[in-house]
């Protein structure tokens, strides 16, 4: 079955990680077919027909003979991933086989079983690699890691030479996003294996840590060609100057975040304010996006458009009259500000921006990713899965987000000195403007679409 997501950097994780991809010789005859496979299919979906101003044709000429001379499995994956990196577009990935098959011993295993998580997660910040996050209890907090600690090397990788590779590379993605994905690649690997770690710590002391990886905190998914993700989500009550305000958190948008988004709104439902947490959600289903949406919205209320080749489909916030009891409620009114950074893609870009340009959300952080595209998987003769595009999505006002991102109504940085000191600015942020509303009386608006390109 072919699964429409908005998922990203999660797949390209799996494309570039540290699965093992020997030179596996491929049967006469395979290179040209996979490379004609990849390249029909994406002629025969893509939703420009210009494809992005690349003369497709001719660029079927240009490299099917790489690929006639390839030798192995690895030669093959190069020339289709130049073909791909030719369009200058988000969501068109080749998956190797090897992570494919990786997910499918997992799923043996009670799905997730296998796959380790070193409980912490990194930005690219003022040209350091920096902790960003620690996790209660997880395998890095056990051996003493903490936030804000710049990250020198991992096993035989050092981040400067890291960093270098990520400046040179000719993908579209920003730089921090690009470090986002190599940098998690190399932290990841089956439950159990050591990661050998070398920190600056926050008193400007080299430390290095073997970090044994734990079963990975998240509720595995797997569906389709996709590997498996893991969805996490916290939520919790914050008081702040006489308000209190619901914090929802969770990293993509797949089936089991519903339940629980449902449940945390319909706990906060009477509390001043609520702070929708997109920073470092990576997509997921699409079509989660207007269900959630309704929570916040007492009338039908459309978010934009996802145009393919030959179909529109029109995205909408329906609003959501009745809890998960079937108790009747009202959709949440009051102030809701949405977080966001340089790895939010995807499905949370669809939400985040198609519900600002209404008007009804402020959004606080940084520019998102710009990487919107609505994209399907594809099995190769190879074995591989190409993951490829074959839609845009336009918020109301008829503007892509792709390759742009969602510009906050107010920028937020985060300094190292913020993540040593444990402060939140981006959440401080959003506090304050709820705060805010509170005392005015205002009602919970964000820029409108016609104002945000001025």
């Amino acid at each position: 079955m072919r699964i429409l997501t908005t998922l990203l950097l999660g797949i390209l994780g799996a494309a570039c990680g540290t699965h093992k991809q020997p030179a596996t010789q491929l049967e006469p005859g395979t290179s040209v077919e996979t490379f004609d496979a990849a390249w029909r299919i994406v002629y025969e979906t893509h939703f420009d027909t210009t494809f992005n101003g690349v003369d497709w044709l001719a660029l079927k000429d240009e490299l099917r003979p790489e690929a006639e001379a390839a030798q192995d499995v690895h030669d093959l994956r190069v020339v289709i991933r130049e073909m791909l990196d030719r369009l200058g577009q988000s969501h068109f990935v080749l998956i190797p086989r090897e992570a494919v098959e990786s997910s499918d011993s997992a799923e043996d295993q009670d799905l997730g079983g296998d796959i380790g998580d070193a409980g912490l997660d990194i930005r690219l910040i003022d040209e350091m690699v920096l902790v960003s996050r620690v996790d209660s209890g997880g395998p890095a907090e056990t051996t003493g890691v903490e936030p804000g600690w710049v990250v020198l090397s991992i096993d035989d990788h050092d981040m400067d030479e890291l960093l270098e590779v990520a400046r040179d590379s000719p993908e579209e993605r920003s730089l921090e996003a690009r470090v986002w994905v190599r940098v998690t690649a190399h932290l990841s690997g089956s439950t159990g294996s050591v990661k050998r770690v070398q920190f600056l710590d926050g008193e400007g002391a080299k430390q290095t840590v073997e970090i044994a990886l734990g079963p990975n905190p998240g509720s595995p998914v797997r569906f389709g060609n996709f590997p498996t993700f893991f969805n996490r989500f916290h939520s919790r009550r914050v008081a702040s100057d006489g308000v209190e305000v619901g914090v929802i958190w969770f990293n993509n948008w797949m089936v089991p975040a519903i339940a629980r988004v449902d449940r945390a709104v319909n706990e906060f439902r009477e509390l001043d304010g609520i702070v929708v947490d997109l920073r470092g959600n990576t997509g997921g289903l699409g079509a989660m996006v207007m269900g959630v949406a309704g929570h916040f919205y007492e009338v039908r209320t459309p978010l934009g458009t996802m145009q393919t080749r030959r179909n529109e489909l029109e995205f909408f916030a329906n609003p959501r009259l009745s809890d998960r009891a079937g108790n009747r409620v009202r959709p949440f009114v009051g102030p809701l500000a949405i977080l966001t950074d340089e790895i939010t893609a995807s499905a949370s870009e669809m939400f985040a921006g198609g519900m600002q340009t209404t008007g009804r959300v402020r959004v606080f952080g940084e520019t998102t990713m710009g990487a919107v595209l609505p994209a399907v998987t594809d099995l190769l003769p190879s074995g591989d899965v190409l993951y490829h595009a074959l839609g845009d999505f336009t918020t109301v006002n008829g503007e892509s987000l792709e390759g742009v991102g969602v510009i906050p109504d107010e920028r937020v940085t985060l300094s190292r000195d913020d993540l040593l000191a444990g402060r939140d600015p981006f959440l401080r942020a959003a506090l304050r403007w709820i705060e805010e509303q509170g005392r005015s009386g205002s009602s919970p608006v964000g820029r409108t679409g016609n104002e945000r390109r001025m």
